[in-house]
């Protein structure tokens, strides 16, 4: 048994997991891609993995991009369904700069091989080249998100054609820019993204040459929202604040560069680890016309401490010889401007599927004042980590971890406050090293990791004041 490895989180099998690359539904199988190292010190390349039925059993496949030439490593990007095969958009580093490049995934529905060379390449995935490059007033493309193009101004004729969202210039203030293209391949600059509206943005974040504060990761999400039945976009940004990566989403709407903003940057997660969310693209087919806007599904990296961290310190590298891991899959819906998050369907029948995972879930009354205290104890029975509902505010506490203990961010308790009237819920999910909650409906969504010595053995529920716990279900895995 290993203590950290979680069995329904993605997890490389060795090496540094960086970032979700892209995401791709095809049907009922999941297509994950994601950017990795292999060693600590090897530069980064495209794994690819895949799950059938429900995204919580990841199969390993044959890596699909590596460095090749002059390159010194790949980074995240997008994957899109072509006319004839799957799209990669991925950032290509080089001494003399940073471009877009496309890769065509050829058969990407048959059951794809593991060589027995790790460093193997899957055949089927065949390199185009740069596909948006240094222009006169932008250079340094970067972190491209692709999805789909409007048909027209009413958003109910559905799409034609795609956009791409990306970053440019310099890291520390950077300028996104909007791209649009009739086949996925031959890209036109549109110009740089502009805000109508306050997008929530700290005072003094901002730098003088950018609309946005310096990010990495921007992302796009089409939703309808259920109070209003509008469609809007949901742009996801990752700030680098103090050293520490804050992910969040703003909901208005894109229109030519301007994005005319409705609600203003809110954290998408609470917790301390979750960081680079990316969104799911599907094939033709996969939903109807009516459930395209329902819900979306977003994945995020479970690893806070933004580009400073360093992997070879993390308990898992040093027990097991594997660094960081992916939240699980969330479907997300919008109301009154509001994301609500909860995770993909399958999870109750996953975690009794698996080993070692737990979840609970609790349906309670927390007056003010009040509080429900969810423990979780490592092997020895010790506490590892403590959920806190207390109706006004949720409380995630690690510091007694002593994973942590050398970083003051990394041990303070994660909190996040309540809205009033909704409901009391809280739902937990323990797998290895990863802790996921989800509260009052999905309203607020809290991911960390913890490192459980000998495992987790258990976990024990307490309330005080006048909290009331009205009905709860528990799941665990086979072996436990």
């Amino acid at each position: 048994m290993t203590t950290h490895r979680p069995e329904l989180h993605f997890v490389p099998e060795d090496g540094v997991l960086d970032a979700p690359a892209g995401i791709l539904r095809d049907g009922d199988t999941w297509h994950l891609f994601y950017q990795y190292r292999p060693t600590s010190d090897s530069p980064a390349r495209w794994g690819h993995t895949y799950s059938e039925e429900s995204p919580f059993d990841w199969l390993d496949c044959d890596d699909v991009l590596a460095p090749v030439g002059g390159e010194l490593s790949l980074r995240a990007g997008s994957v899109a369904q072509g006319p004839d095969d799957i799209h990669l958009y991925f950032t290509s580093v080089t001494a003399a700069g940073i471009a877009v490049h496309l890769a065509r995934y050829a058969d990407v529905d048959e059951i794809c091989e593991v060589s027995d060379d790790p460093q193997a390449l899957d055949p089927n995935v065949v390199r185009f080249g740069e596909v948006v490059g240094n222009t006169r007033n932008f250079d340094h493309f970067r972190s491209p998100s692709v999805v789909p193009d409007w048909a027209s101004e009413d958003r109910d004729d559905g799409h034609d054609g795609w956009l791409m969202l990306a970053l440019t210039g310099h890291s520390d203030a950077p300028v996104p820019v909007i791209l649009e293209s009739a086949d996925g391949v031959s890209w036109r600059l549109r110009g740089s993204l502009k805000f109508d509206g306050d997008p929530g943005f700290l005072e003094g974040e901002v730098p003088a040459t950018s609309p946005i504060p310096p990010v990495v990761s921007p992302r796009l999400v089409r939703l309808r929202d259920e109070v209003d039945g509008n469609i809007y976009d949901v742009l996801f940004v990752t700030l680098e604040r103090g050293g520490r990566d804050v992910s969040g989403y703003l909901v208005g709407r894109l229109e030519g560069t301007t994005f005319t903003v409705v609600s203003g940057f809110r954290r998408v997660d609470f917790g301390h680890d979750f960081s680079r969310p990316r969104n799911t693209n599907t094939t033709t087919g996969t939903l109807t016309p009516e459930q395209r806007y329902e819900r979306a599904v977003i994945v995020g990296l479970l690893n806070g401490n933004g580009r400073g961290d360093d992997a070879t310190k993390h308990a898992s590298w040093e027990a097991e010889g594997w660094a960081n891991a992916l939240s699980l899959p969330r479907r997300v819906t919008l109301e009154g401007g509001v994301l609500y998050q909860a995770p993909a369907r399958g999870l109750p029948d996953a975690v009794k599927l698996s080993d070692y995972a737990r979840s609970w879930t609790g349906v309670m009354e927390v007056p003010s004042g009040s509080c429900v205290t969810v423990t979780l104890l490592d092997g020895a029975g010790d506490p590892a980590a403590t959920i806190c509902h207390s109706g006004d505010d949720i409380s995630l506490d690690r510091s007694m971890n002593k994973a942590f203990d050398h970083c003051f961010a990394d041990s303070e308790p994660a909190t996040a406050t309540l809205a009033e009237g909704d409901s009391d819920t809280l739902t937990i999910i323990q797998d290895g090293s990863t802790v996921e909650v989800f509260v009052d409906g999905g309203l607020i969504a809290m991911a960390s990791r913890v490192y459980f010595e000998g495992g987790c053995s258990g976990l024990r529920v307490e309330t005080s004041g006048d909290a009331v716990i009205e009905q709860d279900w528990q799941r665990s895995g086979s072996k436990l």
